[in-house]
């Protein structure tokens, strides 16, 4: 058999699979995978962006990275692992003759989700290291104060569609006038003990 047949037989043997967003994204369809044994497609990393499930042109400068987690029949069903502002968006943000504010939190949800969130403030004018350590304590303050009390479907939620940001910017603007502030980048770190431990088997019997 030449190679190229090969390569052909290779991929007839090839099924795809549908990549699933969490439900609380409104399990919309965000890619679709090749693979010819769906066990090794759990773990992969696929990479979208919010305008992908949310339709909406202001979101396309967000990243969103999920994970696969189980297959169910056709579809490869995910959780949430990260999100990031595109570069050319975080490179729009800075501008002459004023001051950035980066704050890295270390968190976890009240359902025992680590994550860990990167927030950023952009000044209208430049501003002195006091008023950047004021500003870096109400974003530590609220994320932290809001995460502990959400699930984590519920933090990533706010976290994706601004909400802490616009909590951290309507308190760190008596501080210092400022043009914006987000949440540029998150990442979950860690994951319940017994979700980790059931894992395996709900991937068992869940792949058909």
């Amino acid at each position: 058999m030449s190679k190229s047949s090969r390569v052909k037989d290779k991929w007839r043997s090839k099924k795809w699979y549908n990549v699933i967003a969490p439900s609380y994204f409104g399990s919309v369809e965000i890619g679709s995978i090749p693979a010819d044994d769906p066990k090794k497609i759990i773990g992969r990393t696929i990479e979208s962006t919010l305008y992908d499930i949310t339709e909406d042109f202001a979101h396309q400068y967000l990243k969103m990275y999920f994970q696969i987690v189980a297959v169910d029949g056709k579809r490869a069903l995910t959780i949430f692992k990260a999100h990031e502002y595109s570069r050319d968006y975080l490179r729009s943000l800075v501008r002459r003759r004023t001051t950035r504010v980066d704050c890295i939190i270390n968190v976890t949800t009240k359902d025992g989700y680590g994550l860990r969130i990167s927030a950023c403030a952009f000044t209208l004018t430049r501003i002195g290291t006091s008023q950047e350590k004021e500003i870096r304590k109400i974003m530590k303050k609220i994320t932290e104060e809001k995460i502990n009390m959400l699930s984590f479907s519920e933090a990533v939620q706010e976290i994706v569609l601004g909400k802490i940001a616009s909590d951290i910017y309507n308190e760190a603007k008596k501080i210092a006038p400022l043009r914006h502030v987000g949440l540029r980048k998150s990442k979950l770190t860690s994951r319940p003990i017994t979700e980790v431990k059931a894992a395996p088997d709900i991937v068992t019997e869940m792949i058909q």
